[in-house]
């Protein structure tokens, strides 16, 4: 049996990020489209909720719905509930279960091992629009952008490049001798090249 995925170092790198983010700073621009960095910390505490759900195979809620991204939902300890939940999130997934049966997330039934797939992808992706927002460096693993690239790949072939709703916008040209975390992002849909004002 292959090894699963960690996703401890990118939920603690996402942690790390949160923690230096000024409230002046919530109604600012990120990598994506209509979403300023409040929303996205938003979406973000969001969707560790949905995929540590996922893992366990429980929705407390009801049925699982997509993540909201709105700042107005931030609680005033979003800087310590959030990095709450991304723990509980890496935690869920060390689980071998998780990575077992089918479950569901953001609305979508699937399969665990893809669920578990797509939430490092968030974590890895979310991670560098954060960084790339506020204006702080992203380094993640290799092994954890040789697992996000090897789910998003497939997919953005399958959708001709044109992105997939809900989950990335159109893909984005560039060399193919760019370093493996900027394929990634412009298979995603951004410009790796992309900083804050």
């Amino acid at each position: 049996m292959t090894a699963k995925p960690d996703l401890t170092p990118a939920a603690r790198r996402m942690s790390e990020l949160l923690a230096g983010v000024r409230d002046d700073r919530l109604a600012a621009p990120t990598p994506c489209p209509d979403m300023p960095l409040g929303a996205l910390i938003d979406h973000i505490a969001g969707l560790s909720l949905a995929f540590t759900w996922a893992a366990a195979k429980r929705f407390p809620d009801g049925p699982s719905q997509p993540p909201s991204a709105d700042a107005a939902n931030l609680p005033p300890d979003w800087r310590a509930r959030v990095p709450e939940r991304l723990d509980a999130l890496a935690a869920a997934w060390r689980a071998p279960e998780a990575w077992e049966g089918t479950t569901q997330a953001g609305g979508i039934d699937m399969s665990g091992e893809e669920a578990g797939h797509v939430a490092m992808n968030e974590l890895v992706v979310h991670g560098w629009d954060l960084a790339r927002a506020t204006g702080r460096p992203y380094d993640a693993g290799k092994d954890e952008i040789e697992t996000c690239l090897a789910f998003v790949g497939p997919a953005v072939e399958q959708s001709g490049g044109q992105g997939i709703e809900g989950l990335f916008g159109p893909a984005v040209e560039i060399s193919g001798a760019a370093p493996a975390l900027d394929q990634l992002m412009a298979k995603t849909g951004r410009d790796p090249s992309w900083t804050a004002s």
